[in-house]
């Protein structure tokens, strides 16, 4: 019976890690694309660059922001860090996905398509990672 009470608190402590993992990796994919995006339209609105121009870079930006946020969503979740990273991802495209169809009253074409599916795939890379960086830590101490 003592084991079963353990076993589920266990299981609370986890989706409390999970749960938290996820909102601390959004909150990092947010700050980053709002700072990332307030540099980029001072420098757009400043200086000579055209969007196009810059236009790789912001694609690098946004999937180098994922990577981190899943990342961070690995080391807080603690465990299963290709799902927690997954599930920052997908939230952040369901959030992105919300916006554009109730902003502007459209879907997503192939392309966001593909991009959002491999934001969701860098995602996970960076919650692998996180996961694995913060096992490291726990066993050298």
């Amino acid at each position: 019976m003592n084991f079963q009470v353990r076993r589920e608190r266990s299981k609370i402590e986890d989706s409390k890690h999970v749960g938290s993992g996820i909102l601390f990796g959004l909150i990092a994919v947010f700050v980053l694309a709002i700072i990332s995006s307030l540099i980029i339209s001072l420098l757009l609105r400043f200086t000579s660059l055209q969007e196009s121009s810059v236009q790789f870079v912001i694609t690098a930006i946004s999937f180098v922001s994922l990577f981190i946020g899943g990342f961070i969503s690995g080391g807080k979740g603690k465990q299963k860090g290709w799902m927690v990273g997954g599930l920052t991802g997908l939230i952040y495209s369901l959030i992105i996905f919300l916006f554009q169809y109730l902003g502007q009253d459209s879907l997503f074409n192939l392309q966001q398509t593909i991009y959002h599916v491999c934001y969701i795939l860098t995602a996970m890379m960076g919650g692998i990672l996180g996961v694995n960086m913060s096992n490291n830590k726990s066993r050298a101490a």
